[in-house]
C-alpha cells in the first residue's frame, strides 16, 4: 500500500498531521507513507520522522501554475493507493492537488465552501467538526481506509537529533540560562490571507518584556524567522536586554524552546512547537482566529481573553477559504484591546 499525506496549509497544520502519520504506520506497518507539504519549515518538522518514507516539499504558490501542475502530476508515477488531505485544508486548490497526484482513493474533510467540484476531485469525505481538535479530525479519517486508533495516546511529534539538542544546550549555557527560568516569545503570526492582522502590537511585547525584566527579573528570548526580522530589529533597539537565539531553522528553534519555562504567542506555528515541546507555562493571547481545532494539543495552556473577540472566533474566522471577517481597523483594534497588564498578570502567576 502507498499512502500520500497532503498537508499544504501551514507549518503548524503539518504538526497536527503527525499523530495521524504515526497511526497510519501502526495500522499499516509495511505501507509506503509519504508526505507532501508546501513550506520548508513543514518539511523540517517531518525530517527524521521514523513513520515517513519520503517528504515532498514544493511552494506551489511561488513556483507558478505551470511548474506547480508539472510537479503534482509527477507524483502520479509513485502510484499512490490513498491520499489524505489533512485538516484544516478548506480551499479547493488542496483537493485539486490530491486529484493531480492521482491516488485511487482521495480523502478530504467537507468544508462550508465545498461544492460539486470538490466532491469530484476527492472520492471519500467526512464532515469537519469545529468542536474537535484538528488532530482528532485527522484521526477520524482512519475508518475510511479500514484503519482504527491503535495507539494508547497521541502527541505532536518532532524527532530532534542529538546534535540539535546539544546545540540548544550549548547556546543556553553561553547565555547563562541553563537550568534557569526564562520566557520564550513569538511576536509574529501567519502571513497568508490577512492573518498578520491578528498580531498583538509590537509595542506591547516590548513593554511586557521591560516589566518582566524590571519586576521579576525574567529573561525573555524572542523567536521567529525572516518574517519577524524587522520586528526583531525594533526590539533590539528599544529593549537591549532581549535575547535572540541564532536559530537557522524551525528545528533549532524547537530544540531551544524545549528548555523554556514559559512561552507566549498568539495562535501560530511556534505556539504548536511549544506544545510539542511540552513547555510548562504556555500562554496564548486570544485572537479572532482562536477556536478548538487549533488549540495547543497535548499540553496545558492558559488563554488571555480578548474582550473584543469574547470567544466568538467562529464568527470572525471559519475554514471556508476566506479572510478573517471584518475591516482591517476592526481586527487591529481587537488585538489592541488585550492589555499588557493582563498578560503580565497571567505570566507572573504561572512562572
Amino acid at each position: 500500500m502507498k499512502i500520500l499525506v497532503i498537508s499544504l496549509a501551514g507549518i503548524g497544520d503539518t504538526l497536527f498531521a503527525t499523530p495521524l502519520i504515526h497511526e497510519l504506520r501502526a495500522n499499516f506497518p509495511a505501507a509506503e507513507i509519504d508526505a507532501l507539504v508546501m513550506w520548508p519549515g513543514a518539511k523540517d518538522l517531518l525530517e527524521g520522522n521514523p513513520h515517513i518514507n519520503q517528504v515532498f516539499q514544493k511552494n506551489l504558490i511561488k513556483s507558478g501554475r505551470t511548474a506547480a501542475l508539472g510537479f503534482l502530476r509527477s507524483l502520479r508515477k509513485n502510484g499512490y493507493d490513498i491520499s489524505i488531505n489533512t485538516h484544516p485544508q478548506s480551499r479547493i486548490h488542496y483537493r485539486l492537488a490530491a486529484w493531480l497526484a492521482g491516488a485511487q482513493t482521495r480523502i478530504s474533510h467537507e468544508y462550508e465552501c465545498s461544492g460539486i467540484l470538490d466532491r469530484w476531485l476527492v472520492n471519500k469525505t467526512l464532515p469537519q467538526d469545529y468542536f474537535k481538535h484538528a488532530v482528532e479530525n485527522n484521526l477520524a479519517t482512519l475508518p475510511l481506509i479500514g484503519g482504527s486508533q491503535k495507539l494508547p495516546a497521541h502527541e505532536l511529534e518532532i524527532f530532534l537529533t542529538a546534535e540539535e539538542q546539544q546545540w540548544a544546550a550549548d547556546f543556553l549555557a553561553q547565555k547563562n540560562l541553563a537550568g534557569e527560568k526564562w520566557l520564550g516569545v513569538h511576536v509574529g503570526s501567519g502571513g497568508t490571507k490577512n492573518l498578520a492582522l491578528r498580531r498583538w502590537p509590537l509595542a506591547n511585547y516590548i513593554e511586557l518584556a521591560r516589566r518582566l525584566q524590571a519586576e521579576v527579573n525574567l529573561p525573555v528570548l524572542f523567536f521567529g524567522g525572516p518574517e519577524e526580522q524587522d520586528d526583531h530589529e525594533k526590539i533590539r533597539r528599544d529593549f537591549p536586554a532581549a535575547i535572540f537565539p541564532p536559530t537557522k531553522n524551525i528545528r533549532q528553534a524547537a530544540a531551544v524552546v524545549r528548555h523554556a519555562h514559559g512561552f507566549l504567542s498568539v495562535d501560530t506555528a511556534l505556539m504548536h512547537i511549544a506544545a510539542a515541546m511540552k513547555v510548562p507555562a504556555q500562554v496564548v493571547i486570544e485572537t479572532p482566529t482562536w477556536n478548538k481545532p487549533i488549540e495547543p494539543f497535548g499540553n496545558p495552556f492558559t488563554v488571555v481573553k480578548n474582550p473584543a473577540v469574547a470567544g466568538r472566533g467562529l464568527y470572525f474566522y471559519r475554514y471556508d477559504g476566506a479572510d478573517i471577517k471584518g475591516a482591517r481597523e476592526e481586527i487591529v483594534a481587537a488585538m489592541q484591546s488585550v492589555k499588557v497588564a493582563d498578560v503580565f498578570a497571567t505570566l507572573t502567576k504561572l512562572i
